[in-house]
């Protein structure tokens, strides 16, 4: 499955120039492995360190930076406040951009979805404003002049919002409205394709949830 939490945990591991295995996961048939690892959500990702699991993305991202500190470059900045402000736009991107855009694509009637591209939008200006000033006016990473934690939320979701755009025409980076973001993205997707699932596979995922949706729908006006 194509994660975008998942994802967010590849590209930190690469960023930092760490190798690592990447074990698939089928959520439909959970692995003992998955569940005695993370036994209260039984959710991935889930990294294996030393024979220890750490669960839940975001507390992931910083226990790679903190674990291994001094190999590649930090994900978060050395000062107390740019620390701060990095978390502040990462707990941004998970608890509402992710939302937003989920709800775009999933919602329950064509209100809904229309509703979750309009807030989605509206995320993506917030987002050109904070990687001014978090790029401190270059524009090149919200880090500053390298990735940092909110490049790698937002650049987990890279795939899925070019998938979005093949899907509904959509264009979340647009470059007349949000040029710093549209610049980003470009220069973000080819520092990280490595590590970024294929815009093809995200696409059959989301056909396959479509099909999945439709026949449950079915079933139930059957019953």
């Amino acid at each position: 499955m194509p994660s975008p939490f998942v994802t967010r945990v590849k590209l930190a591991l690469a960023f930092k120039g760490l190798s690592f295995e990447d074990v698939e996961e089928d959520l439909r048939s959970k692995s003992e492995l998955l569940l005695v690892s993370n036994p209260v959500h039984k959710k991935v990702p889930v990294l294996i360190h030393n024979g220890k699991p750490i669960c839940e993305s975001l507390v992931i991202l910083e226990y790679i930076d903190e674990a291994f500190s001094g190999t590649g470059p930090s994900l978060l900045p050395a000062d107390p406040h740019h620390r701060a402000v990095a978390r502040f736009w990462a707990a941004y991107i998970h608890e509402q951009v992710v939302a937003q855009f989920v709800q775009s694509i999933r919602g329950k009637t064509e209100e809904d979805k229309a509703e979750g591209i309009k807030q989605t939008f509206a995320a993506m200006e917030t987002l050109e404003g904070a990687l001014r000033d978090c790029s401190k006016g270059e524009g090149l990473f919200f880090g500053g002049g390298s990735v940092g934690l909110v490049d790698v939320l937002l650049g987990s979701l890279l795939s899925w919002l070019k998938a979005a755009e093949v899907i509904s025409g959509t264009k979340y980076f647009d470059p007349v409205k949000t040029p710093l973001l549209a610049a980003w993205m470009e220069r973000f997707s080819e520092l990280a394709k490595a590590a970024l699932p294929e815009v093809e596979r995200v696409l059959e995922f989301s056909n396959m949830l479509a099909m999945a949706a439709a026949a449950a729908a079915a079933a139930a006006s059957e019953n």
